[in-house]
């Protein structure tokens, strides 16, 4: 240990905690700071990251519906936040399925909490179970270094059943004001832009700008193929940016989101497995079989 402290709380901090009021009672939490970056991670939802902020500025979305303990209807329940993971059963909105899944609504069973001279790392199982159907656990391991920009997600999701399991997954990762405004650039290296609509093509030119908040302004999306499993999202007014970047061979699709409408304004870069509506599609899990996704997030001033 580094001779001017004794307790590591004093660079890098973990608190567990649980809410007692409103909406959101009953959530079990975990504080996390390192110095430079502050987030939380809701432990009742996936170990999902509810919120990012670097040097005190928040860099996620939150939606008007704050964090939400029970599992009512998508538009009632989305939180946004920095990272909200859908899947494994669907993403995107399908007859017959929840909206972007069931995953982000499953408890993590956390294994391990480290803080010490190497930083913090988070460990936790989700399972994903049926009777008489899948046995799907993912293995998410959440760290950070102190006084770094920078936290890592790696996920590895394994079927521990004797059959071959579909799957599919798409990380919902949302910036918010006051790291989002008319001043950003959205900035990646693309192969391919398709409009997810008609309404979304009208807009395509301006695929890597943001703009001010118009009042019920319909929301506008795209799916890409990037050269690079890499975009940077740069604030010129703020002189920060957010670079997020993932794991191109399991992850080979992103879906970009944005809606402008005032009170609901954000920026979703979604590295995903698949598209949505006509180009879904499931991977295939193996018995036995692993795979492994990683999401790095980092912040920085310019």
């Amino acid at each position: 240990m580094d001779k001017r402290m004794n307790n590591y709380s004093q660079v890098c901090d973990v608190k567990r905690v649980m809410l007692t009021e409103g909406r959101g009672a009953g959530l079990k939490l975990i504080e996390v700071s390192n110095g430079v970056l502050d987030f939380t991670l809701n432990e009742s939802k996936a170990l999902d990251i509810a919120k990012l902020s670097h040097k005190g500025m928040n860099l996620s979305f939150i939606s008007k519906n704050g964090l939400v303990s029970g599992n009512t209807d998508f538009s009632r329940a989305f939180n946004g936040g920095m990272l909200y993971t859908c899947g494994l059963d669907s993403v995107g909105a399908r007859e017959g399925y929840d909206i972007h899944g069931t995953f982000h609504n499953i408890p993590a069973q956390i294994t391990e909490t480290a803080v010490n001279e190497d930083g913090i790392k988070i460990t936790a199982e989700i399972y994903d179970t049926a009777l008489f159907g899948k046995n799907l656990v993912l293995k998410r391991t959440i760290e950070t270094k102190a006084f770094s920009n920078e936290v890592t997600v790696t996920d590895i999701l394994t079927n521990n059943g004797y059959r071959e399991e579909d799957y599919c997954l798409l990380y919902h990762i949302n910036t918010g004001y006051p790291m989002l405004d008319e001043s950003v650039i959205i900035d990646y290296d693309e192969e391919k832009i398709i409009s997810r609509t008609t309404w979304a093509e009208k807009f395509k030119d301006a695929v890597k700008k943001f703009r001010e908040p118009a009042d019920n302004f319909e929301e506008t999306c795209y799916f890409l193929k990037l050269k690079k499993p890499c975009v940077k999202i740069i604030n010129l007014n703020r002189k920060k940016a957010l670079t997020i970047e993932y794991s191109g061979d399991t992850l080979p699709n992103l879906v970009e989101w944005k809606s402008i409408a005032s009170g609901d304004y954000a920026l979703g870069i979604e590295p995903c497995t698949t598209f949505l509506d006509d180009y879904f599609k499931y991977n295939k899990l193996a018995a036995g079989e692993s795979v492994a996704f990683i999401i790095i997030l980092s912040a920085r001033d310019l």
